[in-house]
């Protein structure tokens, strides 16, 4: 209930503040000028017409004149009513007419209340007489109805009605704050119930407390609003049973009833264009499921495109679904509310603007990202270089790409970068032979060629992952200084561990070359030596700190 009440006082203040705005704001001069002759008209159809109004209950209208302006006389003309409604007590009242320089004077029960002139026929497009007739009747009713709702039986069966309405309004508040409870105890459940999928699509990113949340909040809102009309209405039907109030329960009723029908009457009348938006959504819709099956089709091998590949299927669909939506948002927009104002079309070229100046750099990655989709290069799985990073392709987005690098690290590299750097796939198998991988050492004139590339050939041999066929061979890359540049080559089809290989390549040239007692000079040369730099004994598989540990424990 606090909360309710809470709501409903924001609601108030905002309502004041909307009002206070509309209130104070100065009316443009443009407005001004093109309405001037309509303003005009409006101005003196005030002054020389006004209504004739009792107990909320126009009776007619008089004309005025400059002298005598409308209102005033009608003002005159109401005061003589109640004047004489007051004057007694009768349920009847007599009414008589006489004519006159002026026109036709109308007497109730001898005291004169108003005069017809020929003015006020001319108005009305109506005889003298019968026109004289007409507001005589009127005066007639009007002071019988008077009478008869001032009277003790009136006011008790107004009271009664003001009682009826008050009980109504009072089960209607209970109806409103049990719906109000029963939606903070019923929405989480239903919640929970009906959108366990969205929570599992989403990992939980949505929780079903923050759906509840939303969806409470628009039903609270919904109640508040319904409260408000209960209120406005039960306040104006109370005010409408007692004479002396239903003049301001008119206006109340008359101040936002109008506003509601014309609100229905625009949702009546939108009917049409709903049915043509409901429609282009039907059309849309099946025409995505159309797509959806064909494209599963396609998945499955029922259609054969040729050169279409697989990982294809989920980029194309998307891409053509939105394309299918924004021929639908054409077709739907002229079906819109507004969408001929100006204010919609100043918007649209305002949300046009900010996507052209501030969307670049997004465009760019989008357009790479489906140039990497489709090129081929890069592949989901597969381990690539870019740069200074190695990973495994994760996943390919429209914006970026997702590697898994070999210290199991998340690397989001934009497409746009993907697209303008050189990428090196370890995957792709360009022929049957696979990779050549490759590492260099340097070793001194004086060590024979053939034994050199012997033992790395030897070293390439004792690798597991690189392959036997086609054969190891070794290149000459350079002739330094000091020493030869030898490069061992082998090829090797698993990609994925390639800085595996390269270590355990690495191990074995060295271990090679120390059991032949050949030193390895790279990567830099001062003098020989008196003794080669290789190891002089083999490790015991003992570290000096395990001793040191195993003395302590002793």
């Amino acid at each position: 209930m606090i909360q309710l009440i809470q709501t409903f006082g924001k609601f108030i203040r905002l309502i004041l503040l909307t009002v206070s705005l509309c209130l104070l704001a100065p009316p443009l001069w443009s407005q001004n000028v093109i309405g001037e002759e309509q303003n005009t008209e409006d101005s003196e159809t005030q002054t020389f017409q006004a209504p004739v109004i009792v107990d909320g209950d126009t009776l007619f209208h008089v004309r005025g004149s400059s002298a005598l302006p409308a209102n005033e006389r009608a003002e005159g003309v109401q005061n003589k009513i109640i004047e004489v409604a007051e004057s007694s007590d009768a349920k009847k009242v007599s009414i008589t007419f006489e004519d006159s320089e002026f026109g036709i004077r109308i007497f109730a029960d001898g005291i004169q209340v108003s005069i017809v002139t020929d003015a006020d026929s001319e108005l009305e497009q109506m005889d003298l007489n019968v026109l004289g007739l007409l507001h005589g009747q009127a005066i007639e009713q009007a002071i019988e109805n008077y009478r008869a709702n001032r009277t003790e039986q009136a006011r008790v069966s107004g009271a009664i009605e003001a009682l009826a309405w008050t009980l109504g309004f009072a089960l209607f508040v209970v109806i409103i704050l049990w719906l109000h409870r029963r939606i903070r105890r019923r929405t989480l459940k239903l919640v929970k119930r009906y959108l366990k999928d969205v929570e599992t699509a989403t990992a939980k990113s949505v929780q079903a407390e923050a759906i509840a949340a939303l969806i409470r909040y628009a039903l609270n809102f919904v109640l508040l609003v319904i409260f408000f009309l209960g209120f406005y209405y039960y306040l104006s039907f109370v005010l409408l049973a007692f004479a002396e109030t239903r003049y301001f329960a008119h206006l109340l009723l008359t101040y936002l009833t109008e506003p509601v029908l014309l609100i229905f009457k625009g949702i009546l009348s939108y009917f049409p264009n709903l049915i043509m938006l409901v429609l282009i959504t039907w059309i849309t819709m099946y025409i995505i499921r159309g797509m959806r099956v064909f494209f599963d089709a396609v998945e499955a091998g029922s259609f054969d495109l040729g050169d279409f590949e697989k990982h294809w299927i989920g980029p194309t669909f998307n891409i053509a679904r939105v394309v299918v939506i924004l021929i639908a948002l054409v077709f739907a927009v002229p079906y819109i509310p507004g969408s001929d104002s100006a204010a919609f079309q100043g918007l649209t070229i305002l949300v046009g603007a900010m996507l052209s100046l501030g969307a670049n750099s997004v465009v760019s990655n989008m357009l790479a990202g489906l140039f990497v989709i489709y090129r081929r290069s890069t592949s989901l799985g597969d381990r690539i270089q870019i740069g200074d990073h190695i990973g495994d392709v994760v996943q390919i987005k429209l914006m970026e790409t997702h590697l898994k690098s070999i210290k199991n690290e998340l690397i989001s590299i934009p497409n746009a970068q993907l697209m303008n750097s050189d990428v090196v796939n370890f995957s792709k198998k360009t022929d049957g032979n696979g990779l050549l991988l490759h590492t260099t050492v340097g070793i001194g004139y004086e060590e024979p060629p053939e034994k050199v590339e012997a033992m790395l050939i030897e070293a390439a041999h004792r690798t597991k992952s690189i392959k036997a066929k086609p054969e190891p061979f070794v290149l000459w890359t350079a002739l330094a200084d000091y020493a030869i540049n030898y490069q061992i080559n082998g090829y090797s089809t698993r990609g994925s561990i390639i800085p595996k290989i390269r270590s355990d390549l690495h191990r074995n040239i060295v271990a090679v070359f120390n059991e032949n007692n050949v030193q390895i000079m790279t990567p830099s040369y001062m003098a020989d030596p008196p003794e080669p730099k290789i190891p002089a004994e083999e490790w015991d598989g003992h570290l000096a700190h395990e001793t040191h540990d195993d003395a302590d424990k002793s």
